[in-house]
């Protein structure tokens, strides 16, 4: 090689590495400054939602008091909310379009509108709140530092990673969770570095600064891989994907059978709270309020009731169809839970391992993301049962078809060859009839 060559080339390899260094560091401080932010308020949230759901426990009365918060919530989203009532599709949305800001007001509206509902006894989750408050302090915090349009986009990838890395004590899930809702079939790499950081510092923050403490259930003893324990596993699996895809339906369908009946959002959420109330009375039972951290527990240690995947089902759609907030991954959690260890006993398998698989397929179902599930079952659960996680997961994601909880989650590639999408087609999309060519339905 020519001497100017080798010089020319030696250069460029050195502006590669510097810029790779300068690329690496930028993104430590970034990713770390919303890790920080998350972590904090999933912290603050975590310990707010125990100190309620402990006043709630101690109070039953305050269930009667679910439609007033509801009613509240609505008229506060309604008054001030603006384009924060989309919630965890908001962010998705400007991840892919970047058409507008995602308002700091989100942050303390979701707070304050999912205590309400868990103060009140109302079924829904916790990740919907720690995901819109990581994404809303992400976007304040590249306001204030004016990135360019592009940082902005990895910064609301850095805050839907690190609250969900810190609000569940499992940062790896937390980082490709992140990269992998965006679009069904495709991860953005481009982001994982950064992402990787605010879920690792987001979920340190909480952990270890704040003193926050994440329950690990026991699985137990993990099955010999061998074809009839295979082949009951799938089984399983299929199962849990279709219940994700009936709990995202349910809830989709209740959410516009109450838009077109009550037009009010604040008389929409009353009734849904009057709704609640009743069916708790009719079935005698308050299992399938709040979390559902009791039905998960007792899905790995205990005795759950056959049907009790389904109470929680019904509960959280129709809390969160009727307007309610908070999320929807620790009731499916549950879900998922106790529908593993009702089936434990037909298909002779140790209901706890049942238990956790149908903990992660179900949410993995519903949010269509299975890399980032198949780590949360290794980080909640051990590393023995990896394949059985990784068949779980794929199983369900396949059979929960193009479904989920996330109505503005883009199709990216099908997961079936005979059914092809259009570019930028999301799941809400999807769903809508195809118009003729005369303009007819």
């Amino acid at each position: 090689m020519a001497p100017w060559r080798q010089k020319g080339s030696d250069i460029i390899e050195k502006w590669w590495f510097a810029a790779a260094w300068g690329t690496l560091l930028k993104w430590i401080v970034l990713g770390s400054g919303v890790g920080v932010l998350a972590g904090t308020a999933s912290a603050f949230f975590l310990k707010s939602l125990d100190y309620v759901t402990g006043v709630r426990m101690a109070n039953p009365w305050l269930l009667f008091l679910l439609p007033l918060g509801g009613a509240l919530v609505s008229y506060l989203y309604s008054k001030y909310g603006g384009s924060s009532s989309k919630g965890n599709n908001l962010i998705l949305e400007q991840i892919q379009t970047d058409s507008e800001a995602v308002p700091l007001r989100m942050a303390p509206l979701v707070l304050f509108g999912t205590l309400v509902t868990h103060l009140f006894g109302g079924s829904a989750g916790r990740e919907g709140t720690a995901v819109q408050m990581g994404g809303s302090l992400a976007e304040w915090f590249g306001r204030m530092l004016r990135v360019k349009p592009v940082d902005r986009r990895i910064l609301l990838i850095c805050g839907i990673s690190g609250g969900f890395g810190s609000i569940f004590g499992t940062p790896l899930a937390g980082t490709v969770f992140g990269l992998e809702v965006l679009a069904i079939g495709l991860i953005s790499h481009e982001a994982l570095i950064p992402a990787f950081v605010a879920s690792f510092v987001g979920n340190l923050t909480a952990a270890s600064f704040w003193g926050i403490t994440h329950v690990h259930y026991p699985i137990g003893e993990i099955p010999a891989l061998t074809m009839p324990v295979l082949l009951k596993v799938v089984l399983a699996s299929v199962l849990f994907g279709l219940t994700s895809t009936l709990f995202s339906e349910l809830t989709h369908a209740l959410k516009r059978s109450y838009t077109r009946l009550f037009r009010n959002p604040v008389l929409k959420s009353a009734v849904g709270g009057v709704v609640v109330i009743v069916l708790v009375y009719v079935l005698g039972t308050r299992d399938y309020l709040g979390l559902g951290l009791p039905l998960i527990e007792s899905s790995f240690t205990g005795e759950v009731t056959p049907f009790a995947f389904l109470g929680k089902l019904v509960f959280t759609s129709l809390t969160l169809g009727a307007g309610f907030q908070g999320g929807e991954v620790t009731p499916l959690f549950a879900i998922g839970a106790t529908l593993g260890h009702a089936l434990a006993e037909m298909l002779q398998l140790y209901a706890p391992f049942l238990a956790g698989l149908g903990f992660i397929a179900v949410f993995c179902g519903a949010a269509n993301t299975p890399v980032a599930c198949f780590l949360m079952g290794i980080e909640l659960f051990g590393g023995e049962g990896a394949v059985y996680f990784f068949i779980a997961c794929l199983v369900s994601y396949l059979f929960s078809g193009h479904s989920g909880i996330y109505t503005s989650q883009q199709i990216g590639i099908s997961k079936s060859r005979f059914r092809a999408f259009p570019q930028g087609t999301t799941l809400g999309t999807a769903r809508q009839p195809k118009k003729k060519k005369d303009g007819t339905l």
